[in-house]
């Protein structure tokens, strides 16, 4: 599974982004993705997860981003998206999507086991 993440940039503080990730090669077995960020000298931290089902789906978020940020996926097009609006500064990092082969434990990075490149998101104050 190849994944390719965009749609980074530098926003003002209280603006938005959408970021998007998406997914090619054996996404058969991909039952989750996932959002984390890593911040300059921090460890990478999970942001929000997705897990995918034709019959329904279930979503998954960090305190620290519940009710400012959104994730949904499109299945059609392989491709996850996450809306991030009301950004802080504390936000800035390189953001990286990843998907999982099962829908356990998807807060954990260990659970991933396929990564896609970083987007910077930069948020100015």
């Amino acid at each position: 599974v190849q994944l390719q993440a965009y749609g980074g940039g530098l926003v003002q503080a209280g603006g938005s982004l959408r970021l998007s990730c998406a997914a090619s090669g054996r996404t058969f077995i991909t039952d989750a993705m996932g959002w984390f960020r890593q911040a300059p000298g921090k460890e990478r931290e999970f942001v929000a997860a997705i897990s995918i089902s034709w019959s329904g789906s279930s979503t998954y978020y960090a305190d620290s981003v519940k009710g400012r940020f959104t994730i949904s996926r499109d299945n059609a097009k392989n491709t996850v998206y996450l809306q991030m609006n009301s950004l802080k500064p504390e936000d800035t990092a390189v953001y990286y999507c990843a998907a999982a082969a099962g829908t356990l434990e998807l807060l954990r990075k260990s659970s991933y086991g396929y990564w896609g490149q970083g987007t910077l998101v930069t948020v100015s104050s």
